[in-house]
């Protein structure tokens, strides 16, 4: 059935009551890689309930794993979920997250892009608490085969990657057991463990989560450059191009320039394969 994009575009928000405490910020942390070495001063703030802090990128699993996708089940939007791609992820905090907390979450899809051949959809969820706004997450979901209605084609988030050296490069190692780890935090996608529905997927092994290595490069780039202080951080985009293994390394490279940190991530041991691109974190 084709995406109606009016009728999703006019449909009135879903609400939700959301919480979270410690236990969950360790929990997701622990699934991007933090905590190695255990008793490092600078990884106890993502590890230690006396000493936490909260990663913005928290806010795409707040509330059981699903924020990111809140307006999936939007009127006029019935696709093959075959078909349905996460193309791309922002996340703007308006405040630091708390690291225990109850909000009221809302979801709408707020736009839909038709390029042609597919169509992008762009599902938001934005969460308040009684102190005001918190975060507002924008998923951009790609879906092959639904473009062609006649809708605006949207707005190109494309960056051009500086023709210098980047300022700083790191690599972190996907650890054998993460993303075994990182689907507690909700995402139960069996393409991330179960090896014979990775292969039916057309993988040789499971993959690891594109939200987990969307998280990982915001904690590295926080480390690199921001002297791990989450609370600097206001802004955070990225697209997804490419998919990275359990036991690979992710090389991120980084330039840093007017409040603005520009990155790209590859899989190292593949050539330097594309996995993220049009990534940008703003930070105060």
């Amino acid at each position: 059935m084709p995406i109606d994009a009016s009728a999703a575009l006019a449909a009135e928000p879903r609400r939700a009551e959301i919480g979270w405490d410690h236990k969950d910020v360790q929990l997701y942390h622990l699934g991007l890689g933090a905590g190695i070495p255990a008793t490092d001063p600078d990884e106890l703030r993502y590890t230690l309930e006396s000493r936490l802090q909260v990663l913005p990128s928290f806010a795409t699993v707040a509330g059981a794993g699903t924020a990111a996708f809140g307006g999936m089940g939007a009127p006029g939007i019935d696709v093959d979920p075959a078909a349905v791609l996460h193309g791309g992820q922002a996340v703007r905090v308006h405040r630091p997250i708390p690291v225990t907390g109850r909000a009221v979450q809302t979801s709408k899809v707020a736009a839909v892009h038709d390029k042609g051949k597919a169509a992008v959809i762009v599902l938001r969820t934005e969460a308040r608490d009684d102190d005001g706004p918190l975060w507002t997450n924008d998923a951009e979901i790609f879906v092959r085969g639904e473009g062609g209605f006649g809708g605006e084609r949207g707005p190109s988030d494309r960056l051009t990657v500086p023709e210098r050296a980047p300022d700083r490069t790191v690599e972190r190692r996907i650890r054998e057991d993460q993303a075994l780890l990182y689907r507690l935090s909700g995402d139960w996608n069996p393409l991330h463990a179960d090896p014979a529905f990775a292969e039916l997927a057309g993988f040789d092994r499971p993959i690891l989560h594109g939200l987990c290595t969307y998280g990982m490069t915001l904690k590295a780039v926080t480390d690199a450059l921001l002297d791990g202080d989450v609370s600097r951080i206001t802004a955070y985009r990225t697209r997804f191009t490419g998919v990275v293994f359990p036991g690979e390394t992710l090389r991120i490279r980084m330039w840093t320039g007017d409040g603005r940190v520009q990155v790209t991530v590859t899989a190292a041991e593949r050539d330097d394969a594309p996995v993220l691109a049009d990534t940008l974190v703003e930070h105060s």
